[in-house]
């Protein structure tokens, strides 16, 4: 892979760490203290929604913090060796975590009794956006463990090359 689409590739993912910690500390919280300021019956949700939308952010950050390391690994010309597996390991299993914490607030949003200052609406699009992430999030953990197999039939293709020559 060409030195240039590497060094752009880590500095995308650079800037998502950093535009994730920003969301971290500055944005989820001031929204969710917004929001309660716009209509206090949310008070006793907020503090457990912040914590898990913080979670789900870390979530993607410990997934890209991989894909730097994967990146780095291919940078080299070893990503055919028994290592590559730990880190997409990471991505596959913090994508399931990030999609358990959805499928936790999709369950939630389904069954508590939240006031609504807008006739429910905003609970019904929270609860459609829930159920969105969670299919999105089980169908990419579904494309990372098959990408994982193929990353083990080209490793065992390599390996079985590699004593040929």
């Amino acid at each position: 892979m060409h030195r240039l689409f590497i060094a752009v590739l880590r500095a995308g993912i650079a800037a998502s760490v950093l535009v994730g910690f920003f969301g971290q500390i500055v944005v989820i919280p001031t929204v969710a203290a917004d929001e309660v300021d716009r209509f206090p019956p949310y008070a006793p949700f907020a503090a457990p929604y912040v914590t898990v939308a913080i979670l789900g952010v870390a979530c993607v950050q410990v997934a890209l913090v991989a894909v730097w390391m994967l990146l780095s690994m291919v940078e080299r010309e070893a990503i055919f060796t028994p290592t590559a597996f730990r880190w997409v390991d990471v991505i596959i299993g913090s994508s399931t975590v990030a999609t358990l914490l959805a499928l936790g607030v999709t369950g939630h949003l389904a069954v508590a009794t939240i006031p609504s200052p807008d006739d429910g609406m905003d609970v019904m699009s929270a609860l459609a956006a829930a159920t969105a992430c969670v299919a999105v999030g089980a169908a990419f953990a579904m494309l990372v463990v098959i990408m994982r197999g193929l990353l083990r039939k080209a490793t065992d293709l390599q390996t079985e090359m590699a004593e040929v020559v």
